[in-house]
């Protein structure tokens, strides 16, 4: 088993579509994403209820990588454990985009804002897997039809 990280982000504003999450794994690393997590805070009322559209998709290291967010630096889960080699950004306005590489969809579903937190946890054979240099990103596809305030978790794992 390689070492558990996760990112996360706490109490964002968003009103706009973004990729919640992008790691860029190592150029000698692998990456299995184990969980993603989020949830929010100001939307409670039946009339505040809304489905966002959520795609989780997958770049090659010739992609171009999304910006107007912040980096992350990825927490290790146990303790005395070293750094990621990977590196990670939260909330970019502008998203991964193709470049002159690939990307790749590999989760398409929507998420009651309501009915939080959303967490998809994934079995070790439907794990998503982000080759040496590749990205994977979280988006938000859909532009919520007001402010709403999110936190959100990813979990990865590096081997390498």
């Amino acid at each position: 088993m390689g070492k558990l990280y996760t990112v996360t982000f706490t109490g964002v504003a968003v009103t706009a579509q973004q990729d919640f999450f992008e790691i860029t794994a190592a150029s000698s690393r692998v990456l299995f994403i184990h969980a993603v997590e989020l949830s929010q805070s100001t939307e409670v009322g039946d009339a505040a209820e809304e489905g966002l559209s959520i795609i989780m998709k997958r770049g090659t290291s010739l992609t171009t990588s999304g910006s107007g967010g912040s980096s992350a630096t990825p927490a290790p889960v146990e303790v005395n454990q070293g750094a990621a080699g990977s590196t990670a950004e939260v909330n970019n306005t502008t998203k991964l985009a193709v470049g002159t590489g690939a990307i790749t969809t590999l989760i398409a579903t929507n998420w009651n804002i309501r009915a939080t937190p959303m967490a998809w946890i994934f079995t070790p054979e439907l794990r998503p897997v982000v080759s040496p240099s590749e990205r994977f990103a979280v988006e938000l596809a859909t532009t919520p039809a007001d402010s709403i305030t999110v936190s959100g978790t990813l979990w990865f794992e590096e081997i390498g």
